[in-house]
């Protein structure tokens, strides 16, 4: 097999944002696969803030990507060619492939997936990593019961989008905090939230009070910093408060800014928890049945924002932390 590959490797840990420096853009021919893997030309790469966390060197739930390392990065694509009974040559599958073109990767590290079930691009958004972390993030960590009130940060991103419509199939009233008239409309109007709080031109905390005027039930907290300590206020008695992720601290060069009204937990009996999305991989298969379900019902939109190309790369991750994606940010590589 003669086919060269094209890669992004990590060349320096960032300060700040990612800058073009920081990454090395390298080529190399395709490997052959060994017993128990599979060639998987990738077709589309999953663009998520988490991966601004995995360049720092720093302790975390998973180990940072080494410098000259490939870029890691979910990823869904064809297998092309293998050595493992279980996958074949036209399988469409999804695992931690990197940012490249081409990955070999042991068969028990790639999931096989049905392009017949939904596109290949769903399998990275709303039925992929996000939309399994907005499961398990809001029923199992969130615990939302009929009629709670649930406000969710980052509403019009992947994770966001997901938690508020799930919330919404359980009988609760939802909030979403999102950035622009635009997002705010399309988390009301197409996602069916109860409401909509534009933070970059309404007073967070007043737009809560009048929203939340019971209190908040449930917090999910995708952004950290002032949003999350503007929710903290309002918390409704045994409030539960989800974190997800702090999008909005993780290119801070003067260090993260924690909760200043933490107190608010005290003073409601509220717990707030941290989790992640590898807590659950034996339970994929429950929550997969179930989003898939709500999506071929209906009840459940899904939305990817692809954009192409894998030379753009590293400006298309910056997309995430300009606020400039609604739903799932995908990055095309090549056609199927």
């Amino acid at each position: 097999m003669d086919l060269v590959n094209h890669q992004f490797q990590l060349a320096a840990r960032p300060t700040g944002l990612p800058k073009p420096s920081d990454w090395l853009y390298a080529e190399e021919p395709v490997p052959e696969p060994g017993d128990g893997e599979v060639l998987v030309k990738i077709l589309y790469l999953s663009l998520d803030p988490a991966m601004r966390g995995w360049m720092n060197d720093s302790r975390s739930y998973i180990a940072p990507v080494g410098i000259g390392e490939v870029m890691r990065a979910l990823g869904a694509g064809r297998v092309i060619a293998s050595k493992e009974p279980s996958l074949a040559v036209g399988d469409h599958v999804t695992g931690l492939l990197g940012v490249q073109e081409y990955a070999v990767a042991s068969a028990k590290a790639v999931r096989k997936v049905d392009t017949q079930l939904a596109p290949l691009p769903v399998y990275l958004g709303a039925l992929g990593m996000p939309g399994m972390t907005a499961y398990f993030g809001l029923l199992d960590v969130g615990a939302p019961a009929e009629g709670d009130t649930v406000v969710v940060s980052g509403a019009a991103g992947a994770v966001g989008g997901v938690v508020g419509q799930i919330a919404k199939l359980k009988g609760c009233r939802v909030v979403g905090i999102a950035g622009g008239p635009e997002k705010c409309r399309y988390v009301v109007e197409e996602l069916g939230f109860d409401a909509a709080i534009d933070y970059k031109a309404e007073d967070v905390d007043a737009a809560l009070r009048e929203h939340c005027p019971d209190g908040i039930d449930v917090y999910f907290d995708n952004v950290g910093g002032e949003i999350l300590d503007a929710a903290l206020v309002h918390l409704a008695r045994h409030a539960r408060v989800v974190i997800c992720g702090a999008i909005s601290q993780y290119n801070a060069t003067d260090g993260m800014k924690g909760p200043s009204n933490y107190m608010s937990l005290l003073v409601n009996h509220a717990s707030m928890t941290g989790f992640v999305f590898s807590d659950y991989l034996e339970r994929i298969p429950e929550a997969a049945t179930d989003m898939a379900g709500w999506l071929a019902a209906g009840k459940l939109k899904a939305r990817e924002d692809i954009a192409e190309g894998l030379e753009g790369f590293p400006d298309t991750l910056l997309r995430l932390f300009r606020g400039e994606n609604t739903g799932k940010l995908v990055l095309k590589v090549a056609d199927d």
